[in-house]
């Protein structure tokens, strides 16, 4: 008789770990007003051409904006920790620290090391911070906002601890 998947002592490793830190929807709301009330400035009535031009050009720019935006992804996989196209074997991490927003705040504030290598956005409210144990590499850690911090900073030590 095969061993049940279900069973904690024979469970399947974590595959990894992956997401994107895309905009939340009021974003999207927010921006989609502000290109309206541009596009309505520029329009004040006028006919032809500046009638409908703002409209058709300043919605989809926004909407290219908005979602280059939210165009980064994170990624734990294949021994490495992956953060849009920057990658860091997982081999020389230390250790991976989830925070939440105090926490994010203490790390990115005044005492913040300027070598750090920080990819934050203001609208995903966890980050993990990353501490480097490689001695040639002047970055001494790396902050990345997360979703799920506790997560991503399981999966990177899952992944360091299996490498």
């Amino acid at each position: 008789m095969a061993p049940r998947t279900s069973d904690p002592a024979v469970a399947p490793v974590r595959a990894g770990y992956a997401e994107r830190l895309s905009l939340p929807w009021w974003l999207w709301l927010a921006g989609a007003a502000v290109a309206g009330l541009l596009a309505a400035e520029l329009w004040l009535g006028s006919t032809g051409v500046r009638a409908w031009l703002p409209f058709v050009v300043l919605f989809p720019l926004t909407a290219v904006g908005l979602g280059w935006l939210g165009r980064i992804r994170v990624a734990v996989r294949d021994g490495e920790l992956l953060v849009d196209d920057a990658r860091l074997p997982v081999g020389f991490v230390a250790d991976a620290i989830p925070l939440d927003v105090a926490g994010r705040r203490e790390v990115l504030g005044v005492g913040a090391d300027p070598l750090a290598f920080v990819v934050q956005r203001p609208w995903v409210p966890g980050a993990v911070q990353v501490v480097l144990a490689d001695p040639a590499d002047p970055t001494p850690y790396w902050v990345v906002s997360s979703r799920h911090p506790v997560r991503l900073a399981e999966a990177i030590l899952a992944a360091r601890d299996s490498a």
